[in-house]
């Protein structure tokens, strides 16, 4: 009889544990933004403070106060320059709030200015049609198989650019890379999917930004990652694409979630980096 009631409480502290774990799955871990930060090109001199946000994914469960409250962390690190790595909103025909978007992005401050690319769901659900206005109407400039050359206060040339979603645009990497000039000291190019890195390997690009993968949500012991399209090989943090020049990917978890509102051991991310040139 003992050795039943002692079952029955183990099972009963199983139960409650699982309830706890998914409560905390679905409405703690999705609002626990974190910051990451890396200092990288360190034998260099004077840093730029790149900093990235991906996959917001504006939704019902991702909501204009939420955006607000990422908008006011962003600007508390103090940017030169903020990169968005597409997905603005989760489904744009179910949910429209195209004018506070607008508004709370536009309040993003950097010194060198914000540049966005593309992402897959920037093309569904009708976002097509409002994105670009979306993010240039919010002082970004948005990259689609573009470049631009940035100087920095020590004179110093940042060659930042970007391409187009690999899966519902036309990315073209040699048309992106016609933009440098010469004499940049640095290459940053944004894309997307992070997969698509491996385009890049013979380029003389030093460091590649990407997203998409959420890094798979939801992360369980001894249980594979879920993977998605394009981010199959590569699915977060860094990379070495080249180890003969030092390319690097970094690949962002991203701040929204995609079809599940949940996270678990995956929290949302911004990530900074100082990039000394």
């Amino acid at each position: 009889m003992k050795s039943f009631k002692m079952l029955v409480k183990i099972v009963l502290l199983f139960m409650i544990l699982i309830f706890l774990l998914i409560g905390y799955a679905f409405k703690i871990e999705p609002a626990m933004t974190v910051i990451h930060s890396y200092d990288l090109n360190e034998v260099k001199g004077e840093s730029v403070k790149v900093v990235q946000i991906s996959d917001i994914q504006v939704s019902e469960s991702y909501t204009i106060e939420e955006l607000n409250s990422l908008v006011e962390k962003v600007n508390k690190l103090s940017p030169n320059i903020i990169v968005f790595t597409g997905d603005l909103f989760e489904n744009f025909s179910a949910f429209q709030p195209t004018k506070e978007v607008t508004g709370s992005l536009s309040k993003l401050k950097a010194t060198f200015g914000k540049y966005a690319i593309w992402g897959n769901r920037d093309y569904g659900g009708g976002a097509v049609r409002i994105y670009e206005d979306v993010l240039t109407n919010s002082g970004f400039t948005l990259l689609k198989n573009n470049g631009v050359n940035v100087t920095v206060s020590n004179g110093k040339k940042l060659f930042m650019g970007g391409v187009d979603d690999a899966l519902f645009g036309n990315p073209d990497i040699e048309r992106m890379l016609m933009k440098k000039e010469n004499d940049c000291d640095y290459e940053i190019v944004l894309m997307h999917e992070p997969d698509m890195a491996d385009l890049l390997k013979d380029t003389s690009v030093d460091f590649l930004l990407a997203g998409h993968s959420h890094g798979g949500q939801v992360q369980l012991p001894f249980i594979k990652t879920v993977s998605t399209a394009l981010a199959e090989k590569y699915n977060h943090g860094f990379y070495t694409i080249n180890k003969s020049n030092g390319m690097q990917l970094y690949v962002n978890t991203g701040i929204g979630t995609s079809r599940i509102p949940v996270r678990f051991m995956v929290p949302p991310e911004i990530s900074v980096f100082n990039i000394n040139l």
